[in-house]
C-alpha cells in the first residue's frame, strides 16, 4: 500500500499543475508520511520520508526544516542530510486536534527549493472557535424578507459568443437591493425550451469579474441552467484599465472588501453579497426553463463558502458542492494556538471583540449548522489559503447527508478531473 501511495504521488507530480509540484521545475520533492491517509490520533507520533531530485537525479544535500501548527509560527526546526536523495524526519505529535506543517528548504547549486506537507491529528474532533448568535437565523430571515420588498429588477442581453453546443448564453445585470446595487452573471439556457436544474456558481475571493465563463461549460451541455456570477457589480465587458482601477480601490489590505464595514452586521460589505445569492435564486427559479425541483450550488474557496451559505439561507437549494470553503472559523486566531480561516484577519488587526461579534453572523461554520440538503465537500491538507483545520471545522458541524473527497496532497487548487466529478455527482442526484 505504501509503494502504491508513493506511485500515485509521483504520477501527480507529473500530471497535475500545482503549487507543490510546479510544471517545468528542475526539482521534485516526494514526502510520504508513515500513515497512508496522513492522519494520526492525538499524541501519536508522525514520521515523514523525504526525497529530493534534480532533473530526476537523487540529491545528497542538507535540508533545513521547520515544524509548526497549521498556519502558526514554528515550534521547532532542524536539519537533515539526504543520502542518495532520501531521509526521514519525525514531526512529533499534537496533544489537541488539528494539523501540523513540515516546511522544507534546500539549496542546490546556489538555487533554493522548498516544499511542505501537513498531517492531521484527531481531525474528527476539530471544533470551531466561532459561536452562533441566538438570533442568527432570525437576522438573516429578516434581511431576506426586507430585500424581497423590492421587486426583482434586471436586464438581460444575449451573449452568443459564449454559446455551447447545447445551450445559449445570456448576460444578466441583477439588482440586489433598493439602492440599485447589482451583480453581473452569465447564464446558459438549454435550447428548444427544454427544462433543467439550476446550478449556481459563486466566485472565489478577490475583486474580479467573470474572465472564464466557459470553464464549466459541461454543466450547460448536460442540460443545466448554469450561472457563473460575480459579487461586486463589475460588468465583465469593462476594459482591463477600468477593472484595474476598481480592483485597486477595493482590495487593498486592511481596507479590502472583506473587512469593509466590519464594525456592524448591518454595514458589513458581505451582507449584500450573501443576499445576492438568494436574489440570484429568485431570478433563476422564475425562468420557465427551470425544472421546478432542482437548485444546486457549486463553488470553491470563497465560492465554496458562498455555496454553503446559500444552502443554509434558501430552502429551495437541493444540493451543495463546496471545495475548501473560505470564510470559515475566521475568528479562530483569537484563541492562542488555534488556526483560523481565510482571510486571516489577525494579520490586518480585525479580530477585536466588536469585529468578532460581526463575523459570527457571517462565518461559514454557523451557516453549515443549518443545512439540510446533501453536501459534497472536498479539500486538501497542504492548503495554506483555506487551511484543512477550518475545512474540518465546517465538515464536523454538518448534520445533513454529506460526502467528502479528500485529496491530501492538494494545496489551494482542484484538478479538472475533480471539477468534472462534481458535475457527475450532481447529475446522478438530480430529482
Amino acid at each position: 500500500m505504501r509503494k502504491l501511495f508513493l506511485l500515485i504521488t509521483l504520477l501527480a507530480a507529473i500530471g497535475i499543475k500545482a503549487e507543490n509540484y510546479p510544471t517545468r521545475s528542475d526539482y521534485l520533492w516526494v514526502t510520504v508520511p508513515d500513515h497512508n491517509d496522513w492522519l494520526y490520533k492525538t499524541n501519536e507520533k508522525a514520521t515523514v520520508d523525504v526525497q529530493l531530485y534534480k532533473y530526476g537525479v537523487p540529491q545528497n544535500v542538507e535540508v533545513k526544516y521547520e515544524i509548526s501548527p497549521d498556519m502558526l509560527p514554528a515550534t521547532s526546526n532542524g536539519t537533515i542530510v539526504l543520502k542518495n536523495g532520501k531521509g526521514s524526519i519525525s514531526m512529533g505529535t499534537r496533544k489537541t486536534p488539528g494539523f501540523t506543517d513540515l516546511k522544507l528548504t534546500a539549496t542546490i547549486d546556489g538555487q533554493s527549493t522548498s516544499h511542505h506537507i501537513k498531517v492531521g491529528y484527531g481531525v474528527d474532533k476539530i471544533t470551531p472557535y466561532t459561536k452562533e448568535p441566538k438570533d442568527f437565523m432570525d437576522f438573516w430571515q429578516n434581511e431576506i424578507a426586507e430585500m424581497r420588498k423590492t421587486p426583482l429588477a434586471f436586464s438581460v442581453e444575449a451573449a452568443h459568443e459564449y454559446d455551447t453546443k447545447k445551450a445559449d448564453c445570456y448576460l444578466l445585470r441583477l439588482e440586489v437591493n433598493k439602492q440599485h446595487q447589482c451583480i453581473y452573471a452569465y447564464y446558459w439556457l438549454p435550447r428548444d425550451n427544454k427544462k433543467g436544474p439550476i446550478v449556481l456558481c459563486p466566485p472565489g475571493a478577490g475583486v474580479k469579474t467573470i474572465k472564464e465563463p466557459l470553464r464549466h461549460s459541461y454543466y450547460a451541455d448536460n442540460g443545466c441552467i448554469r450561472m457563473e456570477m460575480e459579487i461586486h457589480g463589475l460588468d465583465p465587458r469593462i476594459s482591463d484599465n477600468q477593472f484595474k482601477e476598481i480592483s485597486n480601490a477595493l482590495s487593498t489590505g486592511a481596507n479590502g472588501y472583506l473587512t469593509n464595514g466590519l464594525d456592524s452586521r448591518e454595514h458589513y460589505y458581505m451582507r449584500r453579497v450573501y443576499l445576492s445569492l438568494v436574489r440570484c435564486i429568485d431570478y433563476l427559479t422564475s425562468l420557465p426553463q427551470w425544472d421546478g425541483k432542482n437548485v444546486v450550488l457549486q463553488g470553491g474557496s470563497q465560492g465554496g463558502a458562498l455555496s454553503i451559505i446559500a444552502a443554509a439561507l434558501d430552502s429551495r437549494v437541493t444540493l451543495c458542492v463546496a471545495n475548501h470553503p473560505a470564510l470559515a472559523d475566521m475568528a479562530g486566531y483569537a484563541e492562542d494556538g488555534r488556526t483560523g480561516g481565510y482571510p486571516h484577519m489577525h494579520k490586518t488587526g480585525h479580530l477585536t471583540p466588536q469585529f468578532i461579534k460581526t463575523l459570527e453572523y457571517y462565518d461559514v461554520v454557523n451557516f453549515a449548522r443549518h443545512i439540510t440538503c446533501p453536501v459534497r465537500m472536498t479539500w486538501g491538507y497542504n492548503d495554506s489559503t483555506c487551511p484543512p483545520t477550518t475545512s474540518y471545522a465546517v465538515w464536523n458541524v454538518l448534520t445533513c447527508p454529506k460526502e467528502s473527497l479528500i485529496t491530501p496532497i492538494n494545496e489551494h487548487w482542484t484538478s479538472e478531473q475533480t471539477e468534472k466529478s462534481h458535475c457527475d455527482w450532481i447529475m446522478k442526484r438530480i430529482k
